[in-house]
């Protein structure tokens, strides 16, 4: 038995490795996604006060603090039995909206486009981000814009762009003032307008990619996500929807919170990265997926008008419920489309600059769970305090939980298609990393390198001899 390592995998959010089997001919036979680093929240949290937990959960991740801090937000007011005022429901939202938008952007743009824009098959040392730039100067400006007006939006509301301590238990901590939700929209024409332009330039790329279409993650499974009483896209708030390949609803209209009655949790000895599966088909027939591809297989629609014509062109040119992973990439820009509509009509409520943002109140419960809507999938937040509202106990189950069985086997569709014999191209290595970025797992990191991550891949014989090897 030979077996091909891929460690570090690159353009993601934070540390893994692929492992690939091969046979005595050269076939592959498994493939696992390994995730290496270890995040220890749950235990961390233990002992400290209630009220105290958005801004610890915030630190998870620096990419997409906003859903954690809503999740455990959310998990909070379930301990303190209160409802938020309505202006702070609004509020949180476009913090939200904002996040998916500046967290969508940074994977099509900086991670994925290198691979879109120049090829699977291009060289290592020009595929990334500068490479983009300098191939495709307005592709790579509009991707820079377009997460910097998401993440200027969340410095707006919460002070800060990373790690903002603006959304606590009970709403928000301070009224949005008249300028702010001013400066706020003037950036909207101009953020749409860099949308459509990469959505029209996907559109007239995207049958250059059906041979990666055909394999990354292509095959069917169940899809999870959050909906409104309408059908409408449910980002921070909603009741659960879950379906099969086929459209089949599993369930619908269901409390999300009481997670244990519907959702399981199995480790793995591979990998840190808890894998989730729905319970009624067990582990691990019961995989599912979550994120912007899921989401718009269960919403009958956004919401909003020009998104929902993209949506409609989507679906006629994809069928209702795709199933290749490889589609993630136009969810993200048809999301990205619906949050900054959705943005703009949050902050044209008039009610949007009311003063009472915050219920202030005790434990009254022992027991709070919080879902929402992170920019990969489904978040929650299970927490349990003593009398005094300090945490004895808490759970975690993050959206790249939810895809975990998913990418695992997508990671082996596509090994097995392009893995074959003792030589290791390196579009081939490419291509099996790029079924992760599809997901673009986030992997609880806080910090990125500036520069070029090591990778070192060696296939070796059954009697350990090198039989192939590749480095950069």
């Amino acid at each position: 038995m030979s077996e091909i390592i891929i460690d570090p995998v690159t353009r993601i959010e934070g540390h893994s490795r692929i492992s690939i089997q091969l046979d005595d001919r050269g076939q592959v036979v498994d493939a696992h996604f390994h995730v290496t680093q270890f995040r220890g929240f749950e235990r961390i949290s233990q002992g400290r006060p209630f009220h105290e937990m958005p801004a610890l959960m915030a630190r998870i991740c620096g990419i997409c603090p906003v859903s954690h801090l809503i999740a455990s937000a959310k998990a909070c007011e379930e301990v303190m039995g209160v409802s938020i005022p309505p202006v702070a429901v609004r509020l949180r939202r476009v913090m939200n909206l904002a996040q998916i938008v500046q967290s969508h952007a940074l994977s099509f743009f900086h991670l994925s486009s290198p691979d879109l824009l120049l090829g699977f098959d291009a060289d290592p040392a020009g595929r990334n981000f500068l490479g983009v730039a300098e191939a495709a100067p307005q592709l790579a400006l509009d991707g820079v814009a377009i997460r910097k007006f998401g993440q200027q939006i969340i410095e707006r509301l919460g002070g800060k762009r990373i790690h903002p301590g603006w959304i606590v238990p009970g709403g928000v901590s301070h009224p949005l003032e008249a300028e702010q939700r001013d400066e706020i929209l003037a950036g909207i024409p101009e953020a749409l307008e860099r949308v459509r332009r990469t959505l029209s330039w996907y559109k007239a790329n995207v049958a250059g990619w059906a041979d990666e279409a055909a394999v990354f993650a292509n095959f069917p499974t169940l899809y999870m996500g959050l909906v409104h009483d309408d059908g409408n896209i449910g980002y921070t708030d909603g009741d659960l929807r879950v379906i099969d390949g086929t459209g089949k609803i599993l369930a619908d209209h269901r409390d999300p919170k009481p997670y244990w009655d519907y959702l399981g949790e199995s480790v793995e000895p591979w990998s840190y990265l808890k894998s989730t599966y729905w319970k009624d088909l067990g582990y691990p027939e019961g995989l599912y997926r979550v994120g912007p591809l899921a989401r718009l297989n269960v919403i009958d629609q956004f919401g909003t008008a020009e998104a929902d014509d993209e949506l409609g062109q989507y679906r006629d040119r994809l069928g209702r419920y795709p199933a290749s992973s490889f589609y993630y990439h136009h969810a993200r820009l048809l999301e990205m489309l619906d949050c900054i509509h959705s943005i703009a009509a949050n902050l044209s409520d008039p009610g949007i600059l009311d003063k009472r943002v915050r219920a202030v109140a005790e434990p009254n419960r022992s027991e709070g769970v919080g879902v929402s809507e992170a920019p990969r999938g489904t978040l929650l937040h299970h927490y349990r305090v003593d009398e005094n509202g300090q945490v004895e106990w808490a759970n975690l189950i993050i959206a790249t939980g939810h895809n975990n069985l998913a990418m695992n086997r997508g990671v082996l569709e596509v090994a097995r298609k392009y893995v074959h014999g003792t030589q290791i191209p390196e579009g081939m290595l490419n291509r099996v990393e790029a079924v992760i970025r599809c997901f673009d797992p986030c992997l609880s990191c806080s910090t990125h390198a500036i520069g070029k991550m090591p990778l070192q891949v060696q296939l070796l014989a059954a009697d350990g001899q090198i039989l192939d090897e590749l480095a950069r």
